[in-house]
């Protein structure tokens, strides 16, 4: 065989589909949302008795997520080679979550993936709903946020100067607020381009630093001191925990191994390690209700009813029961955040606006002073 351009190949190997979108993909991230529609489609097929490796061929041509596509069809090949759908999914932490993969194997083991795959879809899909009305409730203030720095800046960089010129040519001496948005106005319409910069990099930092484990756990205990955020950010966790603990425990995960799970999807760092220290508790044989206690992170009421199912032998059904109520709480949370918000948006807006005005006619009001 000729050999081309002096090239010798090395290695040959099969390109399984969809290895060409990795790249276009590789950005982009699977969504809670995503995993809840393929959690409920499987569990669908699997309640009709259509055997697992036809469901994972059905679902890697109807998702639509290239991510999550690229992924089901190597899980689809490795299936079908041979492994178990646990297994499979171990290949891919970057898009399924280590809870979604913990509970396929305990199925895959009890001979219960049917059910344990229904109570995914109902997990993801409560999580996916209370991601959307925080998303929702967040939507109007930066709306407003957005507004307000268009207008302020718009009103710095056109208005004020044109308005303005007419008093400095004139002589007139402006008063300190005109003359402190004067120079914010100069530095904006003078040093723009840079300022924006400066902004994003600075931006930029701060993302990056929140994604290291100091720079996020610093942010976390920041949220738990925000008079507003500490409300809902404390009633979600605690429903996160308790909805994810009902879960696995009612799977016939053991208490230590569940501990260690729920510490990863309550989305909170400083919540996540007081978990953790319960979990050292727990190994060193005290009572789950005892330890819950003595880190003092989660209300009295979850103590109390984690001691009702410790006593009852009902553990996982009085979690479920505690998650059920939390969500509600934590609907009302988002609620009042957002009544509250908005108030508070539009009062700063009216007021940084305001002093703008005053601050472009306080030359006027001086020189009719002067005239009379």
């Amino acid at each position: 065989m000729p050999l081309y351009n002096k090239y010798h190949p090395i290695a040959v190997s099969r390109v399984t589909e969809g290895t060409g979108l990795r790249k276009m993909a590789g950005s982009r991230k699977v969504r809670t949302k995503d995993i809840a529609v393929f959690a409920r489609q499987f569990y669908t097929m699997l309640n009709a008795g259509i055997p697992i490796v036809t469901c994972l061929d059905i679902l890697r041509k109807q998702t639509k997520n290239n991510l999550l596509k690229e992924a089901l069809v190597q899980v689809d090949e490795s299936v079908q080679a041979g492994s178990s759908l646990s297994e499979s999914l171990k290949d891919h932490k970057n898009v399924f979550p280590e809870l979604f993969i913990y509970m396929m194997e305990a199925g895959e083991v009890s001979g219960t993936l049917e059910s344990i795959m229904e109570r995914m879809a109902v997990h993801y899909e409560k999580e996916s709903k209370m991601q959307r009305k925080i998303a929702e409730a967040m939507a109007y203030p930066v709306l407003l946020v957005i507004v307000s720095v268009v207008v302020v800046v718009f009103m710095l960089i056109a208005i004020l100067p044109t308005f303005l010129s007419m008093f400095e040519g004139n002589g007139i001496l402006l008063p300190a607020p005109t003359r402190l948005l004067l120079h914010i106005s100069n530095a904006l319409r003078h040093h723009g381009p840079a300022l924006l910069l400066i902004g994003i990099a600075v931006g930029y930092t701060l993302r990056r630093s929140v994604r290291t484990d100091s720079g996020r756990k610093s942010l976390d205990q920041l949220k738990l001191k925000l008079p507003v955020v500490k409300n809902l950010v404390m009633k979600s966790s605690v429903f996160r925990f308790t909805r994810t603990l009902s879960i696995l425990l009612a799977s016939g995960i053991p208490l230590l191994s569940a501990m260690k799970i729920v510490a990863k999807v309550v989305g909170n760092r400083v919540v996540a390690d007081a978990i953790l220290t319960i979990r050292e508790d727990l190994r060193k044989g005290f009572d789950l209700s005892g330890s819950i206690q003595r880190q003092g992170i989660f209300p009295f009421m979850v103590v109390s009813m984690v001691q009702v199912g410790e006593a009852s032998g009902t553990l996982d059904d009085v979690l479920s029961r505690t998650a059920d109520y939390y969500e509600e709480e934590t609907d009302a949370a988002i609620q009042k955040m957002t009544t509250m918000l908005e108030p508070v948006m539009l009062i700063l807006m009216a007021v940084v606006i305001g002093f703008i005005v005053i601050a472009m006619y306080l030359p006027m009001i001086d020189m009719m002073q002067t005239i009379q």
